[in-house]
C-alpha cells in the first residue's frame, strides 16, 4: 500500500490518495487529477479525507474499486465504486464526488425552515406582511 497526497495551491484541501494492489503510475496520476478536479472548486469549504483505489490480484469481472471518505466542512461524504477499468472508475469517482460534495455543501440551504403561525393564529397574511389578526373589523 502506497500513501500519496493530493496537494493543491490556494485551496485548503488535504486529501490522501492511497493505493492497494497493482496500480500503475499512469492510472494513479489520472485518479489524482480527477480527485483534484472534484474537490478544488470555488465555493467549497475546507476539504480533508482519504481516497483509496485498489485493484484485485485475482481475475474478477470488476477488478477496480475505489472508496472515499471525505469531510467537506462539517459533513462526511462517502463514495464507494467498482468498475472494470481504471479510467472508467476515475471518471465515475469524479462525478460522484462532485455530486455528493455539492449536496453536502448546499444541504443547509435547502433544510426545512420553521414557518410562522397561520393568519388565524395571529400570523401575517400574504398581502400585508404584518402580524396580527386577519379577521375583518378588528
Amino acid at each position: 500500500m502506497i500513501d500519496r497526497d493530493v496537494s493543491t495551491q490556494g485551496t485548503p484541501v488535504a486529501v490522501q490518495v492511497r493505493t492497494d494492489g497493482d496500480v500503475d503510475e499512469e492510472a494513479l496520476a489520472y485518479f489524482r487529477a480527477k480527485a483534484h478536479a472534484a474537490l478544488t472548486r470555488p465555493g467549497l469549504p475546507d476539504v480533508g479525507g482519504r481516497v483509496t483505489i485498489s485493484r484485485a490480484a485475482a481475475h474478477q469481472v470488476l477488478p477496480w474499486s475505489a472508496g472515499a471518505g471525505v469531510r467537506v466542512g462539517g459533513r462526511l461524504v462517502v463514495v464507494r465504486l467498482r468498475e472494470a477499468g481504471a479510467q472508467a472508475l476515475a471518471d465515475r469517482l469524479e462525478g460522484r464526488l462532485r455530486a455528493r460534495t455539492d449536496r453536502a455543501v448546499h444541504l443547509t440551504d435547502t433544510a426545512r425552515r420553521s414557518a410562522g403561525p397561520p393568519p388565524w393564529r395571529g400570523g401575517a397574511t400574504r398581502g400585508d406582511g404584518s402580524r396580527g389578526s386577519s379577521a375583518p373589523g378588528e
